[in-house]
């Protein structure tokens, strides 16, 4: 059973303010609607006072940088040595370093012990203000504190919500590969609080978030009963999703998270059903001779996309909600395994197997413009960012001792390696904490 203090991070921040100050008519942006976009340079001075105030400020800057949309200045090439976070910037001086964008900010400890952390993000260019805000919360939740600023600094210059405040629950893999103990774990989506959330020596596949952030579900091979399970994360309470004469995998939760789609195998085949979660009535979706599995819903609940061997190798295939209107969307060399529906609806992502290769890539519900965003000797197993613009997946490289996570963005030039205490696998990235 998990233990209640080891989900800490779950807790809400007490309090959330904005620094008012003139009206903001900045003219910094970044567009990242047009493809390849050109870093930003920008500046993130260590945050007023002492050790915890650098680390916040290097957290916010090393998650601007990871998003492949910033690039932060080497502090060492600062002119002006911020004071007084609150008073306006020389701008100047900053303008010279080519910052198009300055991030000031400060920690201080409360009477009751909370941290107070505040930021202000100034326009060097419009010379003014563009958002200050500042938080309460319990001093162990400062790394979120940090990336709670990233997000909204981002928001600021983007237009678009951020995504650094949440966490990839995954497959934590050890051991030798002939005797691999997998359990599942839970970090920050930068790789940091990594915690266990099973402790058995169970085959476990699959984690999946709820869309309420508190609630797994995920295959698991207890007792060598394949089943698909409910987990709560504050609690550690876990509950089998019924019990079916088959297999049952590849469960996911619906958007309104009423409801958990999956795969039942039964008599060599396997047909994809739903199950209500509040009266457990079960509806099948799918009757084929096939294999149908990997169901995942369109962020409006209103179809489905999976994927089938119904045609001699595995393809992806939408339908509505209700299981009418099967058809099939990928047509390329190849077999397409994995789909994932972006949080935006404008496409779906997937795993590619051809020539003897892995890749990951993305095709808008209809089919239409596939676009590959990185190939390797086995890449699989996609998962959104929520704002729809980074995916998250795991890669075995050949001669490898196992797998390990990855990050890529739409355009498919910020691969970055999210770094792991041990292999991983299976990741699934959760909503915005918020």
């Amino acid at each position: 059973m998990l233990k209640r203090n080891l989900f800490r991070f779950l807790v809400a921040l007490a309090a959330v303010v904005t620094l008012s100050t003139s009206p903001v008519s900045a003219r910094v942006e970044l567009n990242i609607n047009k493809g390849n976009v050109e870093p930003m340079p920008i500046a993130v001075s260590d945050f007023l006072q002492g050790e915890l105030g650098r680390k916040i400020s290097d957290v916010v800057a090393a998650d601007l940088k990871r998003s492949g949309l910033f690039a932060p200045i080497d502090r060492a090439a600062f002119i002006e040595k911020i004071s007084n976070p609150d008073a306006a910037p020389r701008f100047e001086d900053w303008k010279v370093i080519n910052a198009q964008a300055l991030v000031t900010g400060r920690v201080t400890q409360e009477g009751d012990g909370r941290l107070k952390a505040e930021f202000r993000l100034w326009d060097t260019f419009a010379n003014e203000q563009m958002t200050g805000q500042q938080f309460f919360t319990q001093p162990e939740n400062w790394r979120r504190v940090a990336h709670i600023i990233a997000d909204a600094i981002y928001e600021q210059i983007t237009g678009e919500k951020g995504y650094f405040d949440t966490r990839i629950v995954y497959v934590a893999e050890s051991g030798p590969k002939t005797a691999r103990k997998r359990q599942l774990a839970i970090m920050d989506q930068d790789g940091f609080n990594a915690r266990a959330v099973t402790n058995s020596n169970d085959i476990v596949l699959t984690p999946r978030f709820s869309p309420n952030k508190q609630e797994i579900t995920y295959m698991s091979f207890e007792g060598n009963e394949p089943r698909v399970y409910l987990l709560q994360l504050e609690t550690g309470q876990r509950e089998v999703v019924g019990n079916f004469p088959g297999m049952t995998f590849a469960p996911r939760f619906s958007p309104d998270g009423q409801r958990v789609i999956m795969s039942l195998q039964q008599e060599g085949n396997a047909n994809i059903y739903t199950m209500d979660l509040r009266s457990r009535t079960t509806t099948r979706l799918t009757s084929t001779a096939a294999i149908d599995t990997s169901p995942s819903y369109s962020p409006d609940g209103s179809q489905i996309v999976f994927e089938s061997d119904r045609g001699g190798r595995q393809q992806l295939y939408v339908m509505s909600a209700s299981g009418g209107g099967q058809n099939r969307i990928s047509f390329g060399d190849g077999s397409y395994s994995t789909p994932v529906w972006s949080p935006r609806g404008d496409l779906i992502a997937f795993t590619k197997q051809s020539g003897g290769k892995f890749s990951i890539g993305v095709m808008k519900p209809d089919g239409s413009g596939e676009r590959i965003l990185t190939t390797g000797f086995h890449n699989e197993g996609p998962t959104w960012a929520p704002n729809g613009r980074v995916l998250m997946f795991f890669r075995q490289n050949a001669g490898a001792g196992g797998p390990q996570l990855y990050s890529i963005d739409l355009t498919g030039y910020n691969e970055q390696l999210i770094a792991t205490q041990g292999f991983a696998s299976d990741p699934a990235w959760s909503p915005l904490l918020e």
